[in-house]
């Protein structure tokens, strides 16, 4: 079997597309993804845990305080920060919760509530990510419990999906439409969205810019947070240049327990403020962008 008949999307490359208008022309869309996440101090035994999540010291016979408490950190202080930067710009995210999440700290998702932030969800926590070693049903149940959590804290069912640490088995999409999610946020390979197809119908791929998520680029890959504003910069330049042809798209992932330290956070904001002064750029949330697109392909 190929690596294309696994993939659930044409292979269409960006200059062979019908040309894409965001709403009002403006050349780009740009949406933030906060990631609202939690890291178990006593995973199952048979949970997968990516040996490079960031902070642990990996499968050890002791508890991980030190990376428990680094997300805790992210949940109790930096994402306190990460609102106010937002509020100050008047910009609302797409808040990814996991079922942890969602069923331990109510406060948060009154906080996320009150601001009419979206909520997608986020798999159950940081340390079950998806893979090939879950069968179908456990991984139909773990998607539909951590869908079902966040419905229950919020009132609303999540219409987006970003896996833990962008995890997905072979069967994750045909089962994410089959539960009726709308769009996922795991497959970061394009400017633009696109349709994923499957057996129960097609969903709207957002690929976020992996490059530029603040973990991938500062803690993993150790460029400086001063680089990483200045590269959403220079990709936004060189995006709305290439949008005079057809609209792009810049998705980014940011997470509290990084980007929320005081010695941080200050780069996040230069990149908002940097974000709003720019004309043709379109605000909005990753579940606006599906939406948007999906009608555009129903229309056209």
């Amino acid at each position: 079997m190929s690596d294309r008949d696994q993939v659930y999307y044409d292979n269409v490359v960006i200059v062979r597309r019908p040309p894409l208008a965001w709403p009002g022309g403006h050349r780009v869309a740009f949406s933030i993804v906060v990631c609202a996440e939690y890291y178990e101090l006593h995973p199952p035994d048979d949970a997968f845990i990516p040996p490079n999540v960031p902070g642990g010291f990996g499968r050890a016979p002791y508890p991980d305080v030190r990376a428990f408490s680094q997300r805790e950190y992210g949940n109790r202080v930096g994402i306190f920060r990460v609102i106010e930067a937002l509020d100050r710009y008047h910009i609302r995210p797409t808040v990814a919760a996991d079922a942890c999440i969602a069923a331990g700290y109510p406060y948060l998702i009154d906080q996320f509530q009150r601001r009419n932030w979206e909520i997608a969800a986020h798999g159950y926590s940081l340390t079950r990510v998806i893979s090939n070693k879950m069968t179908e049903e456990q991984e139909r149940e773990y998607i539909g419990n951590s869908l079902n959590a966040v419905e229950r804290a919020s009132g609303v069912k999540p219409g987006g999906w970003h896996g833990p640490e962008y995890g997905e088995s072979e069967r994750t999409p045909a089962i994410l439409a089959e539960l009726g999610v709308k769009y996922v946020l795991d497959w970061p390979n394009d400017e633009q969205p696109y349709l994923m197809n499957t057996p129960s119908g097609s969903m709207v791929s957002i690929p976020m810019a992996l490059e530029l998520d603040d973990v991938v680029i500062h803690y993993h890959r150790r460029v400086s947070l001063a680089r990483w504003r200045q590269a959403i910069s220079e990709a936004l330049d060189q995006l709305q240049t290439d949008g005079v042809a057809a609209g792009r798209h810049l998705v980014l992932n940011v997470h509290p327990w990084l980007i929320g330290h005081p010695h941080r956070i200050g780069y996040l904001e230069e990149a908002l403020a940097d974000v709003c002064r720019r004309g043709n750029v379109w605000m909005a949330t990753a579940g606006e962008i599906a939406a948007f697109y999906r009608s555009q392909q129903s229309s056209g």
